[in-house]
């Protein structure tokens, strides 16, 4: 029996020569492309190219431009505008005078000059400039929070790449070992040292470890295809993450209260002063609507040119003529004096503005509380994620290191395989979402940092 045993082992140890107890994760597959290889990108990369691409920016951008323009617009209210050109006038037989007798006239006249103009509602104009004002800041800041909220979609999106092809490297490692260790079962069922029902077993398992490898090149595939969408590049283009980016930031989660951290947050956050500014353009608003019509309208015209005519059975004259016109007033009712709908409605505007406020600011502070537990329990999973694949390595290792083949020791290395893949792939996606809840506590907080700079050509690696 003591000889049978040895002669089993030595049998054991030709059919496993050559390969380790366990296997080192190989790099994660590239699935081929019509059109050729993948191409390589990085973080860095990817969070430039979310800051100067992303169409939310752009959309963005174009608001603050068209506020902008509206602002000037508003100041130019309060200058005059200029025209010039020429008139002719003519008129024949009947006409009342200015005593009122009807007489018979032919005559006509012309001018011909430049004219300048100038009409002002002065209290309107003066406080749509401050509102206007206050809709460029609130552009502005709307532009700040739509680049952060790019820049952390780009992150999430890359970090998701970054699980998915971890996923796909434990699958495909989880398959070689089952497969090998399939053909090591399939060559003792030869020579009639183990069960064939066994091999069968681990060959329902390397089949289930083909489908999750399949499955998981799939999903790797979707996702490189949403963060081409996120960073506007071409999705044919098949994106692959370094997967040595995918490792704890070193950044460290907060340790403050989070009510210090919600009071940084409602410093920092650019929706939260957007809608601030949105008070401020709705405050003059309500302004113009009451104090607006105490102010007299101006108005005013100087016309400078030549004028000429006469009858039109005598010669025509013509000469220099100067005319000037100016003139103030109060408007009463619809739009000026006595309008109490107008400020009625200016005041439920910015009404709605300060609830918005509110809004915001209960919003953040419950982001804030959000992330910040997000990250404390990402951090935790991390750890425990990491202990759990140490134990699956090495409880796979004591297994094979038996080297033997009884139904019993089958099943544990089959249970085994199975523990070390899940634990690979759960420790792939704790780093994943760890990293991921970093930067979403960042823009909890408002202190994510966006990229300026707008590059020329996308930086993709080929």
């Amino acid at each position: 029996m003591r000889a049978t045993s040895v002669g089993l082992g030595l049998l054991l140890a030709s059919l496993t020569a050559g390969r380790p107890a366990t296997a080192a994760p190989p790099s994660p597959p590239s699935p081929a492309k019509a059109d050729g290889s993948p191409s390589n990108i990085d973080l860095a990369t990817a969070l430039r190219l979310a800051g100067a691409s992303n169409i939310d920016v752009q959309i963005a951008q174009q608001r603050l431009e068209a506020a902008k323009a509206a602002s000037t617009n508003a100041v130019g209210q309060f200058l005059p505008w200029l025209s010039a050109g020429a008139s002719y006038r003519g008129h024949g037989d009947l006409i009342q005078d200015v005593v009122g007798n009807i007489v018979v006239a032919d005559k006509h006249s012309y001018a011909l000059g430049g004219t300048g103009n100038l009409q002002v509602d002065v209290g309107d104009a003066l406080f749509r400039t401050l509102a206007a004002r206050q809709a460029v800041r609130a552009a502005d800041y709307d532009v700040r929070g739509q680049q952060q909220e790019a820049v952390f979609r780009a992150a999430s999106a890359y970090f998701d790449l970054l699980e998915a092809q971890a996923t796909v490297a434990a699958t495909t490692e989880a398959l070689e070992i089952s497969r090998a260790y399939e053909a090591q079962l399939h060559r003792a069922v030869d020579v009639g040292i183990a069960f064939k029902g066994d091999e069968l077993r681990v060959r329902v398992q390397s089949q289930r470890n083909e489908l999750a490898r399949q499955q998981a090149l799939e999903q790797q595939r979707i996702v490189a295809a949403r963060l081409a969408e996120t960073l506007r590049l071409d999705p044919v283009v098949e994106l692959v993450g370094q997967t040595s980016e995918l490792a704890p930031l070193p950044a460290a989660v907060p340790s403050a209260p989070a009510q210090e951290l919600i009071r940084q947050a409602l410093a920092a956050r650019p929706e939260l002063s957007a809608a601030q500014a949105s008070v401020g353009a709705a405050e003059a608003t309500v302004k113009a609507a009451r104090y607006g019509p105490l102010i007299p309208s101006l108005a005013g015209q100087m016309f400078l040119g030549g004028l000429g005519g006469g009858r039109n059975d005598a010669p025509s004259t013509f000469g220099a003529s100067r005319d000037y016109f100016a003139a103030f007033a109060w408007r009463i009712g619809p739009g000026g004096l006595g309008d109490f709908g107008r400020v009625r409605a200016a005041r439920a505007r910015l009404s709605e503005a300060q609830w918005n406020v509110e809004k915001a600011k209960d919003s953040i502070a419950r982001q804030v509380v959000e992330a910040l537990a997000r990250a404390q329990s990402q951090e935790q999973q991390v750890q425990a994620a990491k202990e759990a694949l140490d134990a699956a390595d090495q409880a796979l290792s004591l297994t094979e290191g038996r080297r033997q083949f009884e139904v019993g020791i089958v099943l544990e290395n089959i249970l085994a395989q199975q523990d070390q893949a899940r634990a690979r792939q759960d420790y792939a996606r704790t780093l994943g979402e760890f990293n991921k809840a970093q930067y979403g506590l960042s823009r909890a907080l408002g202190v994510l940092e966006t990229a300026t700079q707008t590059p020329t050509a996308p930086q993709v690696e080929p």
